[in-house]
């Protein structure tokens, strides 16, 4: 019996896949459970739309990641800590930190999640940070880290 499968099978295929499989197993399990639909020649023709149309959505996110990593790219932040006279900062600067000022620079909200610092940053100085935008979009950021004036 050839089904496609609605859900992820663990052992059967992913979701999406036409497979075959033991009559018992698909008019038992698999369609009851609404984990797959009879392979008929109608499904076929509408899971072949469906595929269009999230190869089409893929396309227009990744053009839109694209988009984002190059605006990150463009810019170069500047947070101000309170610090010493060597340069150490009091505490060091944070995600959150990170994550302001480039909803500030940009007018959109980035989830601290998303940045990735190597270490912590605890001088002032020139960092390069990186943003984890998709799967496989990644921008790099750089940032300055000065000292307050007070």
């Amino acid at each position: 019996m050839k089904v496609i499968l609605t859900e992820d099978v663990r052992g059967t295929g992913k979701k999406g896949d036409m497979v075959s499989v033991k009559d018992g197993y698909g008019r038992n399990f698999l369609i009851p459970g609404g984990l797959a639909i009879a392979a008929s020649e109608g499904n076929v023709k509408r899971l072949d739309s469906i595929v269009r149309s999230i190869e089409k959505k893929k396309g227009k996110d990744l053009k839109n990641a694209e988009d984002f990593k190059a605006r990150l790219e463009e810019l170069s932040l500047s947070i101000k800590m309170k610090a010493g006279s060597d340069g150490k900062l009091f505490g060091s600067v944070t995600h959150k930190n990170i994550a302001e000022a480039i909803s500030k620079a940009i007018g959109m909200d980035v989830d601290k999640k998303l940045i990735r610092i190597d270490e912590p940053i605890k001088m002032t100085g020139a960092y390069t940070i990186e943003v984890h935008i998709r799967q496989d979009v990644n921008a790099s950021v750089k940032i300055e880290v000065g000292q307050t004036e007070e």
